[in-house]
């Protein structure tokens, strides 16, 4: 017997959660992780391009955490039973590592810059903007029931990580940063 991908028991408009509760597929959790999975293809585009291996190993790790945040938001905090993957400060850890060591290898800010100069560099911006909506996203469902705040610091990070992952793509396809420069 072969595994099906359909179910048939969304086409009413309601989906369950890890744990059995029924809830609306534009329920704000749901919202939140679809966000994440959203993300999560967007990183796989970037991994998918011309980069150096330690970047594409970093954006794999980073796809993991992504699953782990979609399968944390995705259970019924009350009802789930299943032992889950959990997000820790050694994952925020690694990424302020990546980006310290971006960081001295990349000329000093001197303005905004604005999206764009090469595919993949709009890429790692598009991602970045996905990443601070699904931030949001998470803080919305925190107002409701509480989320494990090391998730919304996650994505934090993460979406700085993307930007800086931006500037270090710049640089090492010659390509063009552009700042922003306000008409006053």
């Amino acid at each position: 017997m072969s595994f099906k991908i359909y179910t048939k028991t969304g086409d009413k408009g309601q989906t369950s959660l890890i744990g059995g509760t029924r809830i609306p597929k534009f329920d704000t959790r749901i919202e939140a992780y679809g966000t994440v999975d959203e993300l999560n293809s967007f990183i796989g585009l970037i991994r998918d391009q011309a980069i150096d291996n330690h970047t594409r190993d970093l954006l794999i790790e980073i796809q993991d955490r992504l699953f782990t945040i979609g399968s944390l938001l995705a259970a019924d905090p009350a009802k789930n039973k299943m032992q889950l993957p959990q997000i820790s400060e050694t994952d925020i850890k690694l990424l302020e590592n990546e980006m310290d060591d971006m960081d001295g290898k990349l000329p000093e800010m001197k303005s905004f810059v604005l999206p764009g100069g090469h595919t993949t560099v709009s890429f790692c911006h598009i991602a970045r903007c996905v990443c601070r909506r699904a931030e949001r996203c998470v803080l919305k469902l925190n107002e409701r029931e509480p989320v494990d705040e090391l998730i919304y610091k996650y994505l934090n990070r993460l979406s700085d990580y993307l930007f800086m992952l931006s500037r270090k793509i710049t640089q090492d396809l010659g390509a063009t940063e552009t700042p922003w420069k306000p008409r006053l």
